[in-house]
């Protein structure tokens, strides 16, 4: 059992490296990222809608990942661009390898000590199959079948107009050229997805 969820891992790292996009321009969607709502890692409602107008990052993050690190990043990455009107969403799971098996008291007290983490935390839930909470399975209906999260710390990037414009597997981290370049071309718009000057 061990071994199998070891090697599972290391072909899901090897898979991760690539850290390729899935851009919303490959596949249509429909609806919008404001209409979901999550429950907050202190058990308050979280609408993403409370986001409209900002580019919003949503990472299925875990506690005891080899990509835990990524919080570190995460939170730079929040800090540099907030003020411009970006957020990071973290979607505790424990989907990957049971890296997540705290209760919301352990993993808030976590990341805030061992990362400083400041961007909002939601509560614990499934981002993959049937069970998957529906941000992530409209996610995934947007963007196709390639874009589903295949381990922790997979990212979507939701745009100022609440649609989704991109995906990014575990492996590229927050401060890539292909996040970093993501994000600001999403700052660079206005809510209703035009360029501003």
């Amino acid at each position: 059992m061990l071994r199998s969820l070891a090697l599972k891992a290391f072909s899901m790292t090897l898979l991760a490296s690539t850290a390729a996009a899935v851009s919303a321009a490959d596949s249509p969607q429909s609806g919008s990222a404001y209409d979901f709502s999550f429950t907050s890692i202190d058990g308050k409602p979280m609408p993403l809608s409370e986001f409209k107008g900002k580019a919003v990052l949503v990472v299925n993050t875990a506690s005891f990942c080899g990509f835990t690190q990524q919080y570190k990043g995460l939170q730079a990455l929040y800090e540099k661009y907030e003020a411009k009107g970006f957020v990071v969403v973290g979607v505790p799971s424990n989907d990957f390898g049971a890296q997540e098996p705290g209760s919301a008291t352990q993993i808030k007290e976590f990341c805030e000590g061992a990362f400083g983490i400041t961007f909002p935390l939601t509560e614990k839930v499934p981002v993959t199959g049937a069970a998957a909470h529906p941000f992530y399975q409209w996610a995934v209906a947007s963007l196709g079948p390639k874009s589903a999260p295949g381990w922790n710390f997979h990212k979507y990037l939701v745009g100022r107009d609440g649609r989704i414009v991109s995906s990014f597997y575990s492996g590229a981290a927050p401060d890539s050229k292909e996040v970093v370049a993501a994000v600001e071309a999403e700052l660079a718009k206005s809510a209703d997805g035009s360029v501003t000057q």
